[in-house]
């Protein structure tokens, strides 16, 4: 027999949008399997009818695949099945609720070894029992105690249960949890873990009444089925790990049961507890990748929506609970492929940093190229009614009054703020100036600076500017400017800050020669004439 090959799957519901915490399952269970040369399937587990929600499948699938974590099998946006290890593991379909016909066998398998048994219990029935013992200061759970006091084919005669399995549906399969057992376990993250059955509860596998089974029954069968040899998932899980290991057991898959890694939970920025989207509502971040409208019509933020770079958001998830035992942070996914092992994930929960993810894009926007930038700038520029022409060849042009701009013109814009920005939209909100003339001047910053002793100067030295002879650079242009200025001892901040008043509508911002050199002498002198004839 050959060696195992890695087949790690990512297994979500389509409750709701995908949570960045099930995003990094999802990642790490891909890092994992395409390290070791292995499949990453992902498959949806649908089978909780009552919780479906429209659009949540497309929505996690969406998500997967703007970070760049494409599945080897699985289901795609259209609904079709992704084939490309098919010919190796033809294991379609990959959404549970097709796979429904599959499931009773295996319950009703476990229930003729004696690892499982039929429970026909009414939910109203259950909740009587329930009460009853809490009215005793008691806490009822279905196990090996109490069920041999409630009806199921345990207590019950031969007859009367098999009456019941054919003349009614409100009937369940429940786990046979065996008594005073010791299960050992071992977790890939955990260690060495050992739990006594005394504690654990019977569990319900199957349900007659949609035919449906529970998520322990239909993950272990479906991993089985689809060769899974590791099961990496969130640690709201490990609980479940005894009844699974036993579930296993009971079917006699020990020599191919999966090896399982729980990895801990992503918490909140402040506090303790899980990361959840009202934290993010609390603080001003997303906590899903995209942003996602609910059935009321309230839309959620989405990194994607925000401005991230997905790069940035996949380094940034990466490193929420791993490190790769060194000082680097940055990472390509092909780097994180390398790099990534289980032995260096903590078991403790990772605490969510929103100011680390805005560090991780502002990180990656610098690296990028200036074409990129400006390529990614193109839609910001539109929404504010700008008109990008020509080429990255063609030659810098600028027409203010038409807001019409040359895409090489641009590129100037994105290589001078760039350093200033987090964000693609950043570039605008940074220097809006350099594509509108400014229509208003700040009031504060008027009444602070815009004083004719002040005026005065800087129309001076928007004179000068207007004559300097030598190449319109920020370099050659701000000695002499300031040595203009110093020649006539005027205070240097407020005529500085009294022109870029003028030229920025604030006077704050890009430094004078920075913006003259971008806009030109001739936007220079129209600015110039403006605010004279709006301020005097």
């Amino acid at each position: 027999m050959g060696e195992r090959r890695t087949r790690v799957r990512f297994a979500p519901s389509p409750t709701g949008p995908l949570h960045m915490g099930g995003v990094r399952t999802a990642l790490y269970n891909y890092l994992y399997a395409k390290q070791h040369g292995g499949d990453f399937i992902l498959r949806i587990e649908d089978t909780d009818s009552h919780r479906f929600v429209p659009g949540a499948e497309e929505y996690i699938i969406e998500a997967l695949r703007w970070c760049g974590i494409v599945p080897d099998e699985g289901v795609d946006a259209d609904g079709k099945v992704v084939e490309t290890a098919s010919e190796r593991h033809p294991h379609a379909p990959y959404r549970q609720s097709q796979r429904r016909g599959i499931y009773r066998r295996y319950a009703e398998e476990l229930v003729a070894n004696g690892w499982a048994y039929y429970a026909f219990d009414t939910p109203q029935e259950l909740e009587a029992v329930r009460a009853a013992a809490e009215a005793k200061g008691e806490t009822f759970i279905y196990n090996q105690v109490s069920r041999m006091q409630l009806r199921n084919s345990l207590t019950l005669p031969q007859e009367e249960t098999a009456r019941l399995l054919a003349e009614t549906t409100d009937w369940t399969v429940r786990f046979r949890m065996p008594e005073n057992t010791v299960v050992a376990m071992d977790d890939l993250i955990r260690g060495h873990i050992e739990v006594n059955t005394d504690t654990l509860d019977d569990k319900v596998l199957w349900k007659r009444a949609d035919e449906l089974p529970t998520y322990h029954l239909a993950n272990i069968v479906d991993d089985h089925l689809m060769e899974i040899s590791e099961v990496i998932r969130g640690e709201e899980w490990l609980p479940s790990l005894p009844l699974h290991y036993l579930l296993y057991r009971a079917f006699g898959w020990e020599d191919t049961m999966p090896r399982f890694a729980h990895l801990s939970l992503l918490l909140k920025p402040v506090g303790n507890g899980k990361l959840s989207k009202r934290d993010g509502d609390k603080l001003g971040f997303p906590v899903f990748p995209l942003q996602w409208t609910n059935a009321e019509g309230e839309k959620s933020r989405g990194y994607r929506e925000d401005g991230y770079f997905p790069e940035a958001f996949v380094n940034m998830l990466a490193m929420l609970g791993w490190n790769p035992g060194d000082d680097r942070e940055m990472f390509t996914l092909d780097e994180l492929v390398a790099a990534f092992s289980l032995d260096k994930v903590q078991k403790a929960g990772a605490k969510f940093n929103p100011d680390k993810a805005k560090w991780y894009n502002r990180e990656y926007l610098r690296l990028k190229s200036d074409e990129e930038l400006t390529d990614a700038f193109l839609p910001v520029l539109a929404a504010h009614g700008i008109t990008v022409t020509g080429c990255y060849a063609c030659p810098v042009s600028a027409d203010f009054a038409r807001k019409e701009f040359s895409k090489n013109y641009v590129k100037n814009v994105v290589a001078l703020v760039k350093m200033r920005a987090t964000f693609v939209a950043d570039f605008w909100e940074t220097a809006p100036y350099l594509f509108e003339t400014p229509q208003a001047y700040n009031e504060k910053d008027a009444a602070k600076f815009w004083k004719p002793e002040n005026a005065g100067p800087a129309l001076e030295v928007a004179d000068f500017i207007a004559g300097f002879e030598g190449p319109l650079t920020a370099a050659a242009l701000e000695g002499p400017m300031e040595e203009f200025i110093r020649s006539r001892e005027w205070p240097m901040g407020k005529v500085m800050n009294c022109l870029r008043l003028a030229l920025a509508g604030v006077s704050s911002g890009l430094g004078i020669a920075d913006i003259v050199a971008t806009i030109g002498k001739e936007e220079v002198r129209a600015r110039m004439e403006r605010i004279m004839n709006v301020l005097g």
